[in-house]
């Protein structure tokens, strides 16, 4: 497998591999994920293969329960406290019964080169007559100390990886990693959708635990803004660069602060209007752009999403289980207010992603190369394939040009996959800018140059680490 995902055309295939030779070794940015620094914090041994690398990946889970495999047989905790497998070596022994599902699926690439590169199981094919053996493996691997989180870290030659956390988050992990002199090494992003969300139930009430937090009072519109303004200050002190945004849509909107004020009491007293949740979010997007220019944190937006479609399973065992489906977004109209005021602000820089890559040509690579301020983000969740990632340079090149995207973001919760994610996307790229230099549209050197940007100094630039 050593030239999988290279061009099948040997000569571009070999300009492939010797780009791909310049970033291999490179160090790996993970500017934007999701993995739990309590993990990293404590330097525990992982526990059983299973729930290391199938119960808590939804690329996993959902593929799985489309095919009618129940949740629970996956260790997927019920609201009811239902009954659920705990055997670690029976929900393996589910996936590898049902191995053949996963065929052409970027799940299972990265699982095998997990397996592969992570574990050092040679080119062993999981399937039922090898799932004891494999589990047996991991599991071995798993009970060494130079397979434990940090040790890992240090494997996998992460530089910077960030985590996501609410404003409500005490970062004790954070503190913890930086009283052991990890601080710079694993940093948190501010995500402020809980206290953001008018649509999310417990709105009001992750209102008033900001002001708690703060001591600012949330019950006035200007004392939340300062509490926000205090949270920031207290994640940037804790290695923050960024901010992250999850939001249905991509909309922005700039309200009179009345109106806004307005908006707000009328909610935090229960009154629930049609519009306000949308209104008020954009809105935010905006107050948010605006203390990115005092601050200097950079500005991801993540919008797209439909939150749990599938009822029955939002129902039976919670959210955000893999009952997400992408929807069409539009970019144009919805980002011109932000736009508007910050797209030249010098010091701004807003990464934006997009879980509809219809919009990429159309939309954002034209959007990214007129305003300073943007920058286009990685494919990202159900697109972070490697044709999504194959696509998304072949749409927004020709627009944007290289340097107008941010580099690659994981964004996964799965510590062991990094590595291998990361090796994906720079095998694309390799690929891609081979096809330019066979087709003598790039010089090679600069081929090699632009390969290197991508993987390491694009991420650490936009990003400001």
């Amino acid at each position: 497998m050593g030239d999988y995902l290279f061009p099948a055309e040997p000569g571009v295939r070999a300009i492939a591999r010797e780009l791909y030779g310049h970033t291999r070794g490179m160090p790996i940015v993970s500017p934007h994920g999701h993995v739990d620094p309590a993990m990293l914090a404590g330097d525990e041994p992982f526990p059983d293969p299973a729930r290391l690398l199938i119960v808590p990946d939804h690329y996993v889970t959902r593929l799985l329960v489309s095919q009618g495999v129940a949740p629970e047989r996956l260790g997927v905790a019920r609201l009811d406290g239902g009954p659920v497998e705990e055997d670690g070596r029976a929900i393996w022994r589910v996936l590898a019964e049902n191995w053949h599902l996963f065929r052409g699926t970027p799940s299972r690439l990265w699982l095998e080169l997990t397996f592969r590169e992570v574990f050092g199981l040679g080119d062993v094919r999981l399937g039922p007559e090898t799932a004891d053996d494999v589990y047996d493996a991991i599991a071995g691997r798993l009970a060494e100390p130079g397979f434990r989180p940090r040790a890992l870290f240090e494997r996998f030659g992460i530089e910077t990886l960030a985590t996501t956390e609410s404003p409500l988050d005490p970062l004790e992990h954070h503190d913890r990693l930086a009283a052991d002199g990890w601080g710079k090494r694993v940093i948190t992003t501010f995500r402020p959708d809980d206290v953001v969300d008018m649509d999310n139930p417990r709105w009001a009430d992750a209102v008033r635990r900001l002001g708690e937090l703060t001591g600012e009072d949330t019950e006035d519109y200007d004392g939340y803004l300062n509490a926000l303004r205090a949270r920031r200050e207290y994640f940037k002190a804790r290695g923050a660069t960024a901010t992250d945004h999850g939001h249905p849509t991509a909309g922005t909107a700039e309200l009179d602060r009345e109106d806004a004020a307005r908006m707000f009491k009328r909610r935090l007293n229960g009154t629930v209007v049609d519009g306000d949740a949308e209104l008020f979010r954009g809105h935010m997007l905006v107050e948010f752009a605006r203390m990115s220019v005092e601050d200097g944190l950079v500005l991801q937006l993540h919008p797209g999403p439909y939150r749990d479609h599938d009822a029955w399973l939002r129902g039976g065992f919670g959210a955000n289980v893999g009952g997400d489906i992408p929807t069409a977004t539009e970019y144009t109209r919805a980002l011109k207010p932000l736009l508007d005021r910050f797209g030249h602000e010098p010091g701004f820089r807003m990464v934006v992603f997009t879980l509809d890559e219809s919009a990429f040509t159309r939309e954002l690579a034209p959007l990214a190369g007129v305003y300073p301020a943007m920058y286009l983000g990685a494919p990202w969740w159900f697109l972070d394939s490697p044709e999504g990632l194959r696509r998304f340079r072949e749409t927004v090149t020709e627009t944007a040009g290289f340097y107008n995207t941010a580099g690659f973001a994981d964004d996964t919760r799965a510590f062991c996959s990094i590595p291998v994610r990361h090796q994906v996307a720079r095998r694309i790229d390799a690929a891609f800018l081979a096809r330019l230099v066979a087709e003598d549209r790039l010089p090679l050197d600069e081929a090699a140059q632009t390969a290197a940007d991508l993987a390491y100094r694009l991420p650490k630039h936009v990003y400001k680490l």
